[in-house]
């Protein structure tokens, strides 16, 4: 259970991804699929950016939930992935290894669904574990909005933290003036932060006059079409 304002730092924490699998996706109704699967991938970029220890666990994907999301998979292509039958990561001892071996009592969830996955191995982590766990709300899903919000409930009256994507993407960071990933998550950023990331691209290149991200064709001028100024007249 967390009892002290920590902030989390690239040192102090881990991460772990709970099926992210296409049938655990296909139930989720709390927040829009492609949303909930750019906010993991955006935490996952970061998290490899960071150097945060990652753990990705799986849950009967060839009877049932099918194969992780490739685009997680990209970002962690050497990972093992950590198979089981328990709807309770915590009760597989892979995984307990796995969050061992970081040596990190502060765990990062990110998983499906959050009522069920995320919720079971929240308790049992903290109850068997002492892991005080962050719970990363808008990259899990449920069933239903009430689903996750009584689930996040549950979990915030027990101890824990609840968090959001770019809320923990840019508590690592903490200061601008950490030059070594201030490139690599601006550039995360300007691919998976939304308006955020749209602000971004816009002062790069209207403020800063920095190049633009990608190279394309010539922008033609304005030619009115034939009659259209005689039209206007």
């Amino acid at each position: 259970m967390t009892t002290r304002p920590d902030l989390l730092t690239p040192d102090n924490c881990q991460l772990i991804f709970i099926d992210h699998q296409p049938q655990m996706a296909f139930g989720v109704q709390s927040i829009d699929r492609q949303t909930l699967k750019n906010n993991v991938v955006a935490l996952a970029k970061t998290a490899k950016l960071f150097d945060i220890p990652t753990s990705i666990t799986t849950v009967e994907t060839d009877a049932f939930s099918g194969h992780t999301y490739p685009e997680l998979l990209e970002v962690f292509p050497e990972h093992p992935l950590l198979e089981r039958t328990s709807m309770n990561s915590w009760d597989d001892q892979k995984v307990r290894d796995a969050l061992a071996k970081a040596g990190r009592k502060k765990v990062i969830v990110s998983g499906l669904w959050t009522s069920v996955c995320n919720n079971t191995f929240a308790f049992s982590a903290m109850d068997e574990g002492g892991y005080e766990i962050y719970m990363v709300a808008d990259a899990s899903g449920d069933t239903s909005t009430l689903a996750q919000d009584m689930a996040m409930q549950r979990m915030i009256q027990a101890g824990v933290v609840p968090m959001t994507t770019l809320q923990t993407m840019l508590e690592w960071q903490r200061d601008w003036a950490r030059r070594d990933t201030y490139d690599g998550l601006m550039t995360i950023v300007r691919e998976h932060g939304g308006a955020y990331g749209m602000g971004v691209d816009y002062a790069y290149t209207h403020v800063h006059k920095a190049d633009e991200r990608v190279t394309h064709g010539p922008r033609l001028d304005p030619v009115p079409a034939d009659g259209t100024a005689a039209a206007a007249q």
